[in-house]
């Protein structure tokens, strides 16, 4: 008996083993279980990011989840510039035992305007810790190039997970449209929600850096699936003793624990919070483990691109609601997730960061 129930035990604290692999999102699962492993059926994905402290931990769930392939990883300039934000990748990648490439994408917006942003996450947008330090270097070929090739030789199995700014997708439909339309899903960690945002009052971040090339993601008929600010609650943020029960775990937990040390300071300076939300690896968490995403709603979404107080907002019309202003649309293939497992989103990540 005592063996059956250790066996059980042991069984519920299994989360995922380490490698390039990943599992399928699917039914709810109870909010307070760690969220496992279920479908083998493997998964291909490329992940878009402008790399920070929670790109990072979203590119250590893909890494280290089963039965997902990370075909590559395409970077953009977002949190920090292109080049510091390929070598956080790269780093990233290393420290989580995976070799997938990394390819170079945009250094600027989609119009080459600059909207003034400033990096949370300190200057290197990882916690500026001298973590940054890796032995391998971006591929040669173009982030836009690898993406059209990746998903023309493999038409509707290839999802693409955008956790920054979406210039590089909307480069890559401008240049390749047809292709782009055999994406079997697209996955962004941006809009508020249903939510506010943080970038401003009313946009998130992602989108408010490059509004105008999320206009063109939202606008080519593609499927979208966003993980807005709203689903990102208390239950998943991580306070600074958090991060430092976490880091004692090994390296990678340590890693990741410190890549955060300037967005709790930012928080507490800026917004007199002693915890901090990981956005992208909330949705990475929505992505990949079975039964964290438990609804969303469809869609038909409007990016607004006015240089005014509204620029990035994304005005959300929901499908079967009736407006009092009478406006319907034809499409909506926006969706938008509403209801997850979060609180199972804290427990999970921090076994997932232990060391093998």
């Amino acid at each position: 008996m005592r063996k059956s129930i250790m066996a059980l035990l042991l069984a519920a604290l299994t989360v995922f083993s380490a490698g390039c692999t990943a599992s399928e999102s699917s039914a709810a699962a109870e909010n307070s279980q760690i969220i496992t492993a279920g479908s083998k059926e493997k998964r291909k994905i490329i992940i878009d990011t402008d790399t920070a402290g929670d790109d990072a931990v979203a590119m250590v769930i893909a890494a280290k989840t089963e039965n997902v392939e990370i075909l590559g990883v395409t970077v953009s300039a977002g949190n920090v510039e292109l080049e510091q934000a390929v070598n956080n990748a790269l780093m990233t990648l290393e420290i989580a035992g995976c070799d997938a490439p990394v390819y170079k994408g945009a250094s600027a917006t989609y119009t080459g305007k600059k909207r003034e942003t400033f990096s949370v996450y300190g200057k290197d947008g990882m916690g500026d810790n001298d973590l940054i330090h890796p032995t391998r270097k971006a591929e040669d070929k173009s982030a836009v190039d690898f993406i059209i090739e990746t998903v023309k030789a493999d038409p509707d199995e290839v999802e693409i997970v955008a956790l920054g700014p979406v210039t590089n997708l909307a480069l890559a439909l401008d240049k390749d449209p047809e292709t782009m339309k055999h994406v079997k899903r697209y996955w962004s960690m941006g809009t508020g929600g249903f939510g506010t945002g943080n970038a401003s009052p009313v946009a998130e971040f992602n989108v408010y850096h490059d509004a105008e090339a999320y206009k063109v993601l939202t606008e080519s008929g593609v499927p979208v699936t966003a993980i807005g600010l709203d689903v990102v609650t208390e239950a998943t943020t991580f306070s600074k003793d958090d991060f430092d029960k976490a880091a004692q775990n090994g390296e990678l937990s340590s890693f990741v624990s410190k890549s955060f040390a300037g967005l709790l300071q930012f928080y507490a300076e800026k917004r007199g919070l002693k915890q901090v939300d990981i956005p992208d690896g909330v949705a990475m968490a929505c992505v990949l483990w079975d039964g964290y995403l438990l609804e969303t709603k469809a869609c038909h979404a409007s990016v607004m691109t006015e240089d005014n107080e509204a620029y990035g907002q994304v005005i959300l019309y929901q499908e079967g609601f009736g407006y009092d202003n009478g406006v319907e649309y034809d499409d909506y293939n926006f969706s938008v997730a509403t209801k997850t497992a979060d609180n199972s989103f804290k427990k999970t990540l921090i076994e997932l960061l232990k060391d093998d």
